[in-house]
């Protein structure tokens, strides 16, 4: 009896799971601890009148686009709406500095423009090595606003320029933006749950009890 012609799919869609699966075990065990602090500091700066500016290529854009919709908008619980942008989603700025300074400039002039000191600056990068996020990043740093980076494997370059950096350590790139995606929906879910925290409980939480 011949092979199941659907056979070979199902075998690679079994792989692609239990690969995906590995890659969130690790992010389980290395990284929600990342994304509960990054939550916590997030809601202390968009709660008090800062913005996150978020971006990426690709699929990666996106995800980036994915995350300032959840807080512009709302995740699960109804809250305020918190200043969040995508750079990417300005398209008609993005082709003019493409145009006018090359595609390695189109996110670091954003920031310029929009990054104010103390604002959050977000990078998703399934490989770490895109040129344009890591003019971002260098911009935003010499603006005062705090990078952090979401990417694959490191170490890699991305990482090194932001402040702070997670890196999916994931055998494909399509299972690094799925984790991506687990990623971000963590941060919201840990955003609203310190935005909904009162104040001085969460800062003995974070930082522990000066008694």
């Amino acid at each position: 009896m011949s092979e199941h012609p659907a056979q070979p799919a199902l075998d690679a869609a079994r792989l692609h799971c239990r690969s995906l699966e590995e890659a969130l075990a690790r992010f389980r065990r290395h990284g929600l601890e990342r994304i509960a602090d990054w939550g916590g500091r997030l809601a202390d700066v968009l709660t008090g009148g800062g913005r996150l500016l978020a971006a990426g290529n690709g699929g990666s854009a996106a995800q980036a686009q994915h995350l300032t919709a959840e807080l512009v908008g709302r995740y699960r619980r109804e809250r305020p709406a918190y200043s969040a942008l995508a750079l990417h989603a300005e398209t008609s700025s993005v082709t003019a500095i493409g145009n006018d300074y090359g595609f390695d400039h189109v996110y670091a002039r954003q920031v310029s423009a929009h990054g104010r000191p103390g604002d959050i600056l977000m990078l998703l990068s399934t490989s770490g090595r895109s040129a344009n996020l890591i003019a971002a990043a260098v911009t935003a740093r010499q603006a005062g606003l705090r990078v952090w980076a979401l990417t694959g494997r490191g170490p890699n370059p991305l990482a090194q320029a932001a402040h702070e950096a997670l890196c999916i350590d994931a055998g494909s790139t399509a299972n690094v933006q799925e984790t991506h995606l687990v990623a971000v929906h963590l941060l919201c879910e840990c955003f609203d749950t310190a935005v909904s925290t009162p104040l001085a409980r969460r800062t003995v939480l974070t930082h522990g009890s000066t008694s």
